[in-house]
């Protein structure tokens, strides 16, 4: 997938691109998810810093803008925030609002089904084809072994968080998540073992994110994810 960048002579059509794959997704979707997204895109354009990834606004100016309560805005924003859409950068304290951040790799990755809804065009331009290895990335995949599910209750939340993850990203499934394996749930987070030090350190780096999305996904109560090297 392309990222989607503020800056350069394509940013503007990048910004274009993501609401428009927002609203794609929205109109294939239920009352209620099409109202959570358009909440969403209206806090976008209204107030979100393309330049700086921030969104500073507190509840009761959401509340103004949605036209609604501030019970409200707290429950859709938890949920924005369960889906990985939105982020937490800095909290707030002492009278200031926290910063927020916009999910952006998750939210083509949710969205990526309804890209064609709109037409082979978008598809090009947000990059419907599997990624390019990055620069300094070995073009080789090395075929780690395949761990298994694990049992338990743990052992059922990662097999669920695979189908996810495989679903929504089959190379990057192959490559980097299929090879851990579920050890339990330590301090309320999901511990996963690693083949290696290397496959544990790249995880954390690149893929955290969606990792501990897909995990929440299946266990909301899950605080986390952790990661060791077996």
């Amino acid at each position: 997938m392309q990222a989607i960048r503020p800056a350069g002579h394509e940013g503007a059509s990048r910004k274009y691109d993501l609401l428009t794959a927002l609203a794609a997704h929205a109109l294939a979707g239920d009352q209620h998810r099409q109202r959570m997204v358009l909440r969403l895109m209206a806090l976008i354009t209204a107030r979100y810093n393309w330049q700086r990834d921030e969104l500073a606004v507190g509840q009761a100016e959401i509340a103004r803008l949605w036209a609604v309560d501030e019970r409200t805005v707290k429950r859709d924003m938890a949920r924005l925030r369960s889906l990985g859409w939105i982020t937490v950068k800095r909290q707030g304290a002492r009278g200031r609002v926290s910063v927020l951040g916009l999910g952006l790799d998750r939210i083509l990755l949710d969205t990526r089904p309804e890209w064609a809804n709109v037409g082979p065009d978008l598809v090009a331009r947000l990059g419907g084809a599997p990624e390019p290895a990055e620069p300094g990335d070995s073009p080789t995949v090395v075929p780690f072994r395949r761990a298994g599910g694990g049992e338990g209750a743990a052992g059922a939340v990662w097999a669920a968080a695979r189908a996810l993850l495989s679903a929504e990203d089959r190379g990057a499934y192959e490559a980097w998540f299929a090879p851990l394996a579920d050890a339990g749930v330590e301090d309320g987070q999901l511990l996963l073992l690693a083949p290696s030090r290397f496959h544990a350190s790249y995880v954390q780096a690149h893929l955290q994110q969606r990792l501990v999305t897909a995990a929440r996904r299946c266990d909301p109560s899950l605080a986390g994810v952790r990661l060791r090297a077996e």
